[in-house]
């Protein structure tokens, strides 16, 4: 099975920031023309997205937008860490057609398949 997106655990204090993030969880799903990538980020709107590609390393960070409330809180589960995730890109994916959503905290990327990889008929004469 080829993993056309694979997560990478960066794990170098130098790529770490004084920021504290959580992992989002995700799934990938394929079709014909490409991969869907869905990732889990409550509380973040568009204006709070950050999304980057370099070296075939795509990079999620969703901030948070959750409201203040004043008080001493008592009881809280809700996390007010911000998001991040970093995934290793299959080089059959076109990075230049790369699209994203988000819609009730959820991100929706569509990684399409560039054309020489996709599958085609040959045409016998």
């Amino acid at each position: 099975m080829n993993t056309a997106v694979r997560e990478n655990v960066e794990t170098t204090p130098a790529r770490r920031q004084q920021e504290q993030f959580v992992a989002p969880r995700a799934s990938v799903n394929e079709d014909h023309d490409g991969y869907t990538l869905l990732v889990e980020m409550p509380g973040v709107n568009k204006e709070g997205l950050e999304i980057s590609i370099d070296n075939n390393e795509l990079t999620i960070i969703g901030r948070r937008s959750l409201p203040t409330i004043e008080g001493a809180p008592l009881h809280r589960e809700i996390r007010r860490e911000n998001f991040r995730r970093t995934f290793e890109l299959d080089p059959s994916i076109d990075t230049n057609k790369i699209s994203a959503k988000i819609e009730q905290g959820v991100l929706t990327l569509r990684l399409p398949k560039a054309e020489q990889v996709k599958p085609r008929k040959i045409e016998v004469s």
